[in-house]
């Protein structure tokens, strides 16, 4: 998208001042739900949640959110675009991350007594919290790498297939470093353990990713539409 020059005016006393137009375009809006709902995860993640047999954590049913978003960026925009608004994700959790850990490390009043529960709720383990910025960064990467490298030979067709593929190797790179990180310290300690968090993880999200295609497909056909979006 070309950028736009300045329009310029002038105030009341005759003097000429100058405001940068915005550009009207859905990717602004795709980048903040896509950061914010990595934020959120962060969080939602540090609760245990039993449904039934399954055994996983708070942030289950909005962690996929990110890589859907992820695919219509890059699906629209391209891998530039979408590898920007990675970065941008990255920074704003690690910098919500820090700001957590001073909040926590501030005296609190002699007035508050959540102190404990404040620090056990966004006290995120350093450990845990390099697992998930490095899942996320290499995940959502080779997502964006895959589907657009596959859009480049396939053209406006095969939509599903590039979506498939690429959330299989997003999310297996995603699950795997995560789980090569954070495994000792939530106690996986051997290889079939390891095998089986790794698996589990990567078929529930991949399988969650797969159920909400249609979701994903008519997102992606509305923005194309809403963004006036001319194929080559």
């Amino acid at each position: 998208m070309a950028n736009q020059s300045a329009t310029a005016t002038t105030n009341s006393g005759g003097e000429s001042i100058r405001f940068i137009p915005v550009q009207s375009t859905l990717y602004p809006w795709l980048v903040t739900v896509f950061v914010v709902a990595f934020i959120i995860s962060n969080i939602t993640a540090s609760k245990g949640v039993q449904l039934g047999p399954l055994i996983t954590d708070g942030a289950f049913f909005l962690f996929p959110l990110s890589y859907i978003i992820g695919d219509v960026l890059s699906e629209c925009y391209g891998f530039k675009s979408t590898r920007r608004a990675i970065y941008i994700g990255f920074a704003m959790a690690l910098l919500t991350a820090i700001c957590f850990y001073i909040a926590i490390w501030l005296p609190p009043a002699d007035f508050y007594d959540g102190q404990e529960a404040f620090a056990a709720t966004l006290g995120l383990l350093p450990q845990i919290l390099l697992a998930s910025l490095a899942g996320y960064v290499v995940g959502q990467l080779l997502n964006a790498w895959t589907l657009t490298k596959m859009k480049k030979r396939q053209g406006e067709k095969g939509l599903v297939s590039r979506l498939i593929a690429s959330t299989v190797v997003g999310e297996f790179g995603d699950t795997l470093l995560f789980c090569a990180i954070a495994a000792p310290i939530i106690g996986v300690s051997t290889i079939g353990e390891f095998v089986n968090y790794v698996l589990v993880g990567f078929v529930w999200k991949t399988l969650i990713e797969v159920v909400l295609l249609p979701v994903t497909t008519r997102v992606i056909a509305w923005v194309k539409k809403r963004e006036d979006y001319l194929p080559a």
